[in-house]
């Protein structure tokens, strides 16, 4: 994709199609000195609205796309975000390949977000959707463009992992992806245990998990200390099955049919960590990543069988479709025992219930500190990657009893995602600890906003947020 930047229009290089905003009222929202344009008459400026306008003369370009951004003064930078991406969403379906963009005065970085997000495919047919080749930024520094970019070639790399084929993107491709990150970057460390070194560690659940499966299991290392000078660091756990048949509890082909991102937070915790190191933020993190497949086979894990996990608790099989916490039960040890994290973040697209309590506009939260789940609620209101608090109730731990071993790891219908958070808990110590459910947003049955079908590489923009936000305490 070509980017090309003008201080203003007078300067510009003639394109496909002019972007321009108004606010309600069809008052402009940007600057454009000696530009000859009356919008037309069916458009009013409201929130979301995008009206492809045909001048007769005095343009360069043969047509303009008038958004509507709402109110003036009561816009917020989610508001703006879906507008443009409905004016490049509309572009795409008419197949314009070159546009220029003038962001809404004081909105820069969503427009930007906005355009680049919008602009993603992973379909697999004879002929590819047209995307975007040419985008035109008018009163756009170079320097406010990159880090955005940065951070959406991040989004975007996670989508892609989360859209591969099961069979490509599988446990190996994963480490094999890490080992890559690590010698691109030389400010990337890491290293990646395979079976043989997760057997040594006794982390039994994740064994467990991956019985019946003739691709091995790996433990995915890759940590940035871009400030080690602090003794803060961070650890992001990311689920990693990269394919759920949900085991002999097995899923419905229905239930089946999305299982291929069951890897996402594991693709959102290694873009996060790439994009840190690639705009250099001040702050030490690592992502961590157990990946395996949860298939059926004749070694298959047993419902009612009993497995010993790293920290020596012993759980109880309800149900082989409940192992996304198995892994991460087993990696939240390992986090604790070898990185010795200050701050401790888990992500995983974990309970169908939390889909059903929130959509797919929300992740469930679920934290031990205050200040922790703040910090991850206000990153949340800055990128639009929109989180829901959810309580950890202790009472509902009584589910969590098993009569033979230390733990049951299902066997509840109701209050599912709070349970699931509270089995994740119980392999917690002290650490300050924040468990994101990421079912809802993290893959899609259709586009929507500025998110395509299918994965949406959520949480990447949050996660990169709520460091920015550390760097700068």
């Amino acid at each position: 994709m070509k980017v090309l930047f003008a201080p203003d229009l007078a300067k510009r290089k003639a394109s496909e199609l002019l972007l321009l905003p108004f606010w309600e009222g069809v008052t402009p929202a940007a600057q454009w000195s000696g530009l000859k344009l009356s919008p037309p008459v069916d458009f009013s400026g409201k929130a979301g609205e995008v009206c492809l306008h045909y001048p007769e003369k005095g343009l360069d370009e043969p047509r303009i796309a008038c958004i509507g951004l709402g109110k003036k003064g009561a816009a917020s930078d989610e508001q703006i975000r879906r507008a443009y991406a409905e004016a490049v969403k509309l572009a795409l379906t008419k197949k314009i390949q070159k546009i220029t963009v003038v962001p809404a005065i004081g909105f820069i970085a969503p427009v930007i977000e906005a355009v680049l997000l919008a602009n993603y495919a992973f379909v697999v047919r004879k002929e590819a959707p047209p995307l975007l080749e040419e985008i035109q930024w008018i009163g756009v520094e170079p320097a406010q463009f990159q880090p955005i970019y940065t951070l959406i070639q991040g989004v975007h790399f996670a989508r892609d992992l989360t859209n591969g084929n099961a069979d490509d993107v599988n446990p190996r491709m994963l480490a094999d992806t890490a080992k890559e990150l690590l010698k691109q970057n030389r400010h990337l460390k890491g290293k990646v245990l395979d079976k043989k070194q997760i057997e040594a560690e006794g982390m039994g659940l994740f064994l467990a998990v991956n019985r019946a499966s003739a691709l091995d299991p790996f433990l995915i290392e890759v940590s940035y200390f871009g400030n080690p000078k602090s003794k803060e660091h961070i650890v992001l756990v990311g689920k990693g099955i990269t394919y759920d048949t949900g085991g002999l509890s097995i899923k419905t082909t229905e239930g089946m049919s999305t299982m291929k991102a069951d890897m996402a937070a594991a693709a959102t915790v290694l873009a996060t960590v790439k994009v840190a190191a690639e705009l250099g933020l001040k702050v030490n993190i690592t992502a961590l990543a157990p990946v395996t497949e949860n298939v059926i086979g004749s070694k298959s894990y047993k419902p009612g069988d009993v497995y010993r996990s790293m920290s020596g608790k012993t759980v109880e099989i309800f149900s082989t479709d409940a192992e996304g916490r198995l892994i991460l039960a087993d990696a939240l040890t390992y986090a604790q025992k070898y990185l010795k994290p200050t701050c401790l973040i888990d992500l995983a697209t974990l309970v169908g219930g939390t889909v059903i309590a929130l959509g797919d506009d929300f992740s469930a939260l679920y934290a031990t500190e205050k200040k922790l789940a703040a910090a991850l609620l206000a990153a949340a209101d800055q990128t639009g990657e929109r989180v829901w608090e959810m309580p950890l109730v202790e009472e509902y731990s009584e589910a969590l009893k098993s009569d033979i071993a230390d733990l049951r790891n299902s066997g509840w219908k109701e209050a599912s995602s709070i349970r699931a958070a509270l089995f994740l808990k119980e392999f917690v110590d002290t650490v300050p600890w924040a468990h994101l459910d990421i079912a809802g947003p993290a893959f899609l049955p259709k586009p929507k906003y500025y998110n395509p079908t299918k994965g949406t590489g959520y949480g990447v923009r949050l996660l990169v947020s709520f460091l920015q936000s550390r760097a700068r305490a």
